[in-house]
């Protein structure tokens, strides 16, 4: 346990809250929590005042954004706080604060911070006054990772949308902004004021294991006006929108959280490429940019990963492209940040580099420590401390979080998964589903001649805290629809005991419709399909992760594309296979050729629709 001269800690009494707002001349007004009339936002002058009074020891954990384990910011499950001891060395989520003064918190589903939209905001409101009752009090930025589609933190029954290549095969500014409103109007009703998305990553490459459907699409100028959009979303609910990961991520076989990522791109290819959605962003008034742990030769031929440098993030990020907001790193747990640098020097090469909050460090007390041994012994300034602590605050003060820190149950019950909030993100995906292939006009299928439907496939664990598996919500979804549908999970590597299963299924059925996820040239995912389409059966697969898929699968005359295996997404492919709406959904990649990527199967802007082969075939 460290020693601080905030009091924050054992037994000194601990002055009243009047006092300590009286402590900070000219803000008493800026940091109470009113009740009825909206409080004024502090400038930088009284920001400045805030910093002027902070001890070293706040001012380093100021830098920090950590996870911490458990549904309740003092009474979590004897489980979090055994792991929250074991990681962090405090029981729960007020310690932390308390011990290290952090001036942010990531929620993540795995750390039980995400029950239920009531948990969420009471576990938010905890947090706040933790952070609110330590002398010199701040509110806390509570920040997740809600970019929906594959990656969501909070999943029902608050409102899910389709993912950003979902989004970007719609095409549409004004769904992407429609998502970032209702998204972030959710998000702070529970209490969540900065989220980490979007993802103005351009995704060029195939085979990225750790983008992919994650990003808009692979055109820049389309990726950025996506990103744009989104970004005016979140700023009209009053939650700080993060574009990442910058230089760009966007081309890499390499997944960093477990490996280094290179970036094989010449500064002129960044230009035109990576950079464009993210000078979009910052046109839009981005609130935060996160770095990537990639190393990018042509931007710095040190060797550093982008987040640890200077170059890429002081140069290039805030010289180059302006940018003055606050820039925080991937999570510091990973391994593309921890290959060439041990856990306490990381930290502080992000501070030099020009980083302002430092996310989800291994060790709390390491990277801390060494954090404030750096100032101590003069490699950090408290000056260049005092810069980051100042971009930090404003934003704070932006979001209105010294006047409005807390939220209430029945906000909550106002706005999150409210029926039009729902029912706007089944429009958008259903201005989303890409029919790629329509052989003989297979599609939509005929309730009298297809009643019987059996759907198999991949069943991925589902995404976003959604219904799930996607064979078993298709069917439901069918069913609906007026067919008798069938679930047969035979997930992503089918043995041949499982594909037989399911051919002596289909025997039964009149048609099938079969799920694939990210199909390889080696998959039994092939030969599932395959089998099926032998049957004589009509066969319609559904691409619920990579559209890439139908490359590998030419034989099927019917193939849609969902983008994610979400409930919202699954359930407007449904409704496609069955015609109650015709597709609308564009590539927002290309597909290359299975047997020879240098050939374009399927280009951006492919998409075919019901009205279309109507039209040809009269």
């Amino acid at each position: 346990m460290h020693d601080t001269s905030t009091g924050s800690t054992g037994n000194t009494a601990r002055p009243s809250r009047r006092a300590v707002l009286a402590a900070t001349a000219g803000l008493t007004a800026a940091l109470t929590v009113p009740t009825t009339a909206r409080a004024a936002t502090p400038d930088d002058h009284h920001l400045r005042a805030l910093i002027s009074r902070m001890s070293l020891e706040e001012k380093v954990g100021q830098l920090f954004v950590m996870r911490v384990y458990g549904h309740s910011a003092t009474a979590p499950d004897q489980a979090d706080v055994d792991a929250n001891l074991k990681e962090l060395g405090v029981r729960t989520a007020a310690e932390l604060i308390a011990e290290y003064r952090v001036g942010g918190i990531i929620y993540f589903a795995w750390a039980h911070n995400t029950r239920d939209p009531h948990q969420i905001a009471d576990l938010s409101n905890g947090i706040q006054r933790a952070s609110l009752d330590q002398p010199r009090g701040l509110p806390v930025l509570i920040a997740t990772d809600q970019e929906h589609g594959a990656v969501c933190r909070v999943g029902k029954p608050a409102t899910l949308f389709p993912g950003a290549m979902a989004i970007g095969a719609g095409g549409s500014r004004s769904d992407a902004r429609t998502l970032g409103r209702i998204s972030g109007a959710e998000l702070r009703a529970m209490g969540i004021n900065q989220d980490y998305s979007p993802d103005a990553d351009v995704n060029v490459n195939p085979a990225n294991p750790v983008i992919g459907v994650r990003s808009f699409g692979a055109d820049p100028e389309a990726v950025a006006t996506l990103v744009a959009a989104e970004v005016k979303g979140y700023q009209a609910s009053r939650v700080a929108a993060t574009a990442k990961h910058f230089p760009g991520h966007g081309d890499t076989a390499v997944d960093s959280h477990y490996g280094f990522p290179v970036i094989t791109h010449s500064r002129e290819l960044w230009e035109t490429l990576d950079a464009v959605p993210f000078r979009a962003a910052i046109r839009a008034g981005i609130d935060s940019i996160m770095t990537a742990h990639i190393q990018f030769p042509a931007l710095d031929d040190s060797g550093d990963p982008a987040t640890l440098s200077h170059p890429i993030l002081t140069g290039i990020l805030r010289g180059e492209l302006g940018y003055d907001g606050v820039v925080i790193t991937d999570s510091l747990g990973m391994e593309g940040v921890r290959t060439k640098y041990g856990d306490d020097r990381v930290p502080v090469l992000a501070l030099k580099a020009g980083v302002d909050q430092l996310l989800n460090p291994p060790s709390i007390d390491v990277a801390w420590h060494a954090v404030l041994k750096a100032v101590q012994e003069g490699e950090l300034t408290e000056a260049r401390l005092d810069e980051s602590i100042l971009r930090i605050l404003r934003l704070k003060a932006r979001l209105g979080l010294f006047g409005h820190a807390y939220v209430s149950r029945s906000g909550v019950d106002r706005t999150v998964g409210t029926e039009a909030h729902l029912a706007a993100a089944d429009r958008i995906a259903e201005r989303t589903t890409t029919l790629l292939v329509n052989d003989d006009g297979l599609l939509p299928l005929d309730r009298d001649a297809a009643r019987r439907i059996l759907v198999v496939g991949a069943d991925p664990a589902s995404p976003s805290g959604t219904t799930g598996p996607p064979t078993g919500v298709l069917a439901a979804a069918l069913t609906e629809l007026g067919f008798t549908a069938t679930a047969l999970s035979t997930g992503t590597t089918p043995s041949a005991a499982t594909v037989t299963k399911a051919v002596t299924a289909a025997q039964d059925a009149d048609a099938v419709v079969v799920a694939t996820y990210n199909v390889t040239a080696g998959s039994s995912q092939r030969t599932l399909v395959e089998r099926l389409l032998a049957t004589g059966r009509p066969v319609v697969a559904v691409a619920v992760r990579n559209p890439y898929d139908v490359a590998h699968l030419p034989q099927v005359k019917g193939y849609l594309a969902t983008y994610c295996w979400t409930d919202v997404e699954l359930r407007a492919a449904a409704r496609v296979i069955a015609g109650r709406v015709s597709p609308r959904g564009k590539l927002p990649v290309p597909v290359q050729r299975a047997d020879d990527p240098a050939q374009v199967l399927y280009p951006i802007g492919h998409g075919l629709s019901y009205e279309s082969y109507a039209a040809h075939r009269a």
